[in-house]
């Protein structure tokens, strides 16, 4: 018979566990929120700076590809380092990383700006699941990763309306300068308030896993983000070539980390990927965020290039969405506590399939009201999935297990991400009707098409999710 969770005795929480989370949970919000602020501002870019489309969607797929070659690392990293350590230097680069951006003269130093933006946000994620994991009762887990939920998919969703609202008013330049005090606030409250004390331990950084990890995850993520760019001649490598070099890379590193786990030294250890839970979940969230991404970034294309409205008003347009998901956030995580995951995930499955069928009907005159609904009801989906899958995913791991899954399941997220972003990117430009233009009706249909049946493939998927939630199965494995 197995006790409850509890929080480990190596941790030490000086104020309440919902202080640390809620510091870490709006920390977290004010970085994930720079993954999809520059997608309103594309256009806008576009002609301030003088670039091509395929140049300007780097400062969004470059964010992504550098969070995926960094959020491996951080498997180690947690084990290695303090959560103060941790949640410290990842605040002070993000902060650091917005500064150069909001003074950033063109392209290459915006660019780099937003590369030491994602070095910040990269721990940020697994370092917030794996302290909820830590110090959350597994009686409670649902409804405190509902609210993580909050930050995974209210604040990509609400960044196309806050830079719509900021570019109506202000240069492009403001979305960086509104956030920069926030951003400064939030490493002050840290450096006041956050005194978790964990256990470490003096693991060898093994550098060959950190040059495959990168050459893998980067060169995939490369690779795809490429294609777009040769569908218009503007590739510098063919696409192949890197994502070639992307898999051999992820084949060595992957035979690497199992030779290195069975002696405790793994960068990134993959027994998570044994749990058939875990991996199942993994499945899901994989497949859910590449529409929620390849959406967030077809439809503002779509009702600027298409429909022709505003900046502004395509910000709001996408505004009910975020707001929506982020009220179903802790409810959806109340009722996993109740239910588990399986009578959530597969409805949910189920609605946003349908929702991305009906996106395959737009036209040139398709009314705005209707996309909101159809928004509305894709975010409705994929509230009743993200939360019971990611719970249920890292709940289910013995405890020295769980960094190294958030790891995972945060890394597959970003290249999932940065897939969906270059995969119907590439699409709208292959099928667009009009050559030169970012977006028309054919092309638009064509993305959201693949992006439809991608959420069908998904659907038989749903039916593996676990029917009874399990509390204490991690803490027994341990």
């Amino acid at each position: 018979m197995t006790a409850p969770d509890a929080p480990p005795s190596s941790v030490e929480v000086p104020r309440s566990a919902s202080t640390v989370v809620w510091l870490l949970v709006g920390s977290a919000f004010v970085m994930i929120l720079n993954e999809t602020i520059m997608s309103v501002a594309l256009p806008v870019l576009v002609t301030d700076l003088g670039i091509t489309v395929g140049t300007a969607q780097w400062l969004t797929s470059g964010f992504l590809l550098t969070m995926s070659v960094v959020i491996p690392i951080t498997g180690f990293l947690l084990q290695r380092l303090t959560p103060r350590t941790v949640f410290l230097a990842s605040m002070s680069l993000f902060s650091l990383g917005t500064l150069i951006s909001a003074l950033a003269p063109g392209f290459g130093v915006l660019m780099t700006g937003r590369v030491v933006q994602a070095l910040g946000t990269a721990v940020m994620i697994p370092l917030l699941m794996t302290t909820v994991i830590r110090l959350v009762p597994a009686e409670r887990r649902g409804a405190t990763m509902g609210t993580i939920t909050v930050v995974i998919a209210v604040a990509p969703a609400v960044g196309p309306t806050i830079s719509g609202v900021i570019l109506s008013t202000l240069g492009w330049r403001w979305m960086f300068i509104v956030i920069l005090p926030i951003a400064l606030l939030a490493l002050a409250a840290g450096a006041t308030w956050l005194r978790l004390d964990s256990e470490t331990r003096r693991i060898p950084l093994d550098w060959p896993s950190v040059v495959l990890s990168a050459l893998a995850f980067g060169g995939l993520v490369f690779g795809l983000s490429s294609i777009g760019e040769s569908a218009r001649g503007e590739a510098l490598l063919p696409p192949w070539a890197p994502t070639l070099i992307g898999l051999v890379a992820l084949a060595v590193f992957v035979f690497r980390q199992l030779r290195l786990q069975r002696e405790g030294r793994a960068l990134l250890d993959l027994r998570p990927l044994g749990f058939r839970p875990f991996a199942v979940s993994l499945v899901l969230v994989v497949l859910g965020m590449m529409a929620l991404f390849g959406v967030l970034i077809l439809l503002p294309l779509y009702l600027q290039d298409v429909l022709g409205v505003s900046a502004f008003v395509t910000g709001l347009a996408v505004l009910p969405g975020g707001l929506v998901m982020g009220l179903l956030g802790p409810f959806v995580g109340r009722l996993y506590d109740r239910v588990g995951a399986r009578p959530l995930v597969i409805p949910g499955t189920a609605v946003l399939a349908l929702s991305l069928w009906g996106f395959t009907t737009v036209g040139a005159s398709t009314p705005v009201p209707i996309l909101i609904g159809m928004h509305v009801l894709l975010v409705i989906g994929l509230s009743f999935m993200f939360t019971p899958l990611m719970t249920d995913a890292l709940g289910r791991l013995p405890g020295e297990l769980d960094s190294h899954g958030s790891a995972i399941l945060a890394t597959l997220q970003q290249v999932a991400g940065a897939a969906g972003t270059a995969l119907f990117v590439t699409l709208m430009v292959v099928f667009a009707a009009t050559p030169g233009v970012a977006a028309d009706v054919p092309g638009a249909r064509a993305a959201f098409l693949c992006a439809a049946v991608i959420a069908t493939v998904a659907l038989p998927v749903s039916l593996l999710v676990g029917g009874k939630k399990q509390v204490a199965e991690a803490p027994a494995a341990a």
